[in-house]
């Protein structure tokens, strides 16, 4: 047996084993500030942390049929809102190919990486692209809109795509206003609307606001991990789909609503994020729309004020297009937003926004929306503050900036002590 050991020690314990390097421990808990995936609340988590159910079943039935009626009122809708196990990119996909053709032009704009990346979805999907040029700084002009509406005369222009909040800029667009220029055209084009980091964090009204085809996902304001896309889709929306050319199985509306009318789809579904989802939904009406709306503005504020003290820049230039989800703050020219980012990440264990395309290395984006208050708000602010300060970026009080306007605005709860 010794014999043994020692010749099996020739081979195992004689050589130097080879120990992987050990990862800095942190304490505390890491702060998520991109802007999404947000922070996934304890609620939704237990939520999902439940037994996988018979998807054919009965109770799945009851858990789809609450799901699907109370996700119309975070779109604010009384249409389908089509539910995929997808990302926010399989639910551009799904608004595509279900309502247009092969060859079909639609009028797109420049807003940011987002939108530049749905164009580029479009084009590949054979479809004829109008991309009006931007500066990443601004929203689409609605009276560009009625202006290029108004000289397609032929009505060849077949639907209208904007992205309601551009997750790479801050910069958001007035979606009432471009529906009133496409009524004040006379044209027939569907509006398709992505709000995939506007939903659930700032106003939108599906129905009022005249949108056939609104795109969502969860991993933003929903709270919920990345998995599910949503398509809200109007009447006109439906009818466009019965004429579309596209060849489509797993995205066809079709068929999914008409499974849903029972409480299934037609496909093994995404269980245990229907599950969070119901979860989020809850909480969501339990603060109040309105609430949630008002609580990301306020936030948003705040981050803006703290922005101007330290002296940097928002990337939005119109005051009108800021965005409460986000806000991308631009550096000067000699400053690195990425070495910042990867001195806050080290040192402070929290992960800010990156730059994306033209964008890269000039601005970091901080995301305020989802399960979020005043304090995470505080840390969020300090740990830019103390990045600036390490990286030799010149700057102000941003923090102190911040902390008044959010003393100032806080919500009185009614446990409060009144004193005489």
């Amino acid at each position: 047996m010794s014999a043994i050991i020692g010749q099996f020690s020739h081979y195992v314990f004689d050589v130097p084993l080879k120990v992987p390097q050990k990862m800095p421990s942190t304490s505390g808990r890491h702060f998520l500030q991109i802007p999404g995936p947000t922070n996934v609340p304890d609620r939704i988590l237990r939520a999902m942390d439940l037994p996988t159910i018979d998807h054919r079943g009965p109770a799945f039935s009851e858990l789809a049929l609450g799901v699907l009626d109370g996700i119309k009122t975070i779109f604010k809708t009384s249409e389908p809102v089509v539910i995929y196990g997808s990302s926010g990119t399989g639910a551009w996909e799904a608004a595509l190919v279900n309502a247009l053709s092969p060859g079909d032009r639609v009028l797109m704009f420049e807003t940011g990486w987002f939108a530049s990346l749905w164009r580029e979805m479009a084009t590949r999907l054979g479809l004829e692209v109008e991309f009006v040029p931007g500066d990443w700084r601004h929203g689409v002009d609605p009276s560009e809109v009625e202006r290029l509406l108004l000289a397609d005369s032929q009505h060849g222009t077949k639907a209208v795509l904007v992205v309601h909040n551009e997750t790479s800029t801050g910069v958001t667009s007035r979606i009432p206003e471009i529906r009133a220029a496409i009524d004040r055209a006379g044209h027939p084009a569907l509006f398709m609307v992505d709000t995939i980091s506007s939903l659930a964090s700032m106003d939108y009204r599906h129905d009022e606001w005249g949108v056939d085809v609104t795109v969502g996902g969860s991993q933003k304001g929903l709270m919920l991990p990345p998995g599910l896309g949503f398509n809200a889709v109007s009447a006109k929306a439906r009818e466009a789909a019965k004429r579309s050319k596209f060849g489509k199985s797993y995205w066809a509306w079709s068929e999914i609503i008409q499974a849903n009318k029972s409480g299934f789809w037609p496909y093994t579904p995404a269980t245990n994020m229907l599950y969070g989802l119901r979860e989020a939904i809850n909480m969501l009406h339990e603060e109040g729309l309105e609430a949630v709306f008002a609580r990301h503005a306020r936030f948003a504020e705040a981050t803006r004020r703290a922005v101007n003290a330290w002296g940097l820049e928002l990337l939005c230039l119109q005051p009108l297009q800021y965005s409460n989800s986000l806000t991308a703050v631009l550096l000067r020219e000699h400053d690195d937003a990425d070495q910042l980012r990867a001195t806050i990440l080290e040192n402070f264990d929290m992960s800010l926004g990156t730059g994306l395309g033209r964008l890269k290395g000039r601005v970091f984006r901080i995301g305020h929306l989802g399960d979020f208050n005043d304090l995470m708000l505080a840390g969020t602010l300090c740990g830019v503050q103390m990045g600036l300060e390490m990286q030799a970026i010149r700057h102000g009080d941003g923090v102190s900036a911040a902390l008044d306007y959010l003393a100032s605005t806080a919500p009185r709860r009614s446990s409060e002590l009144v004193r005489a």
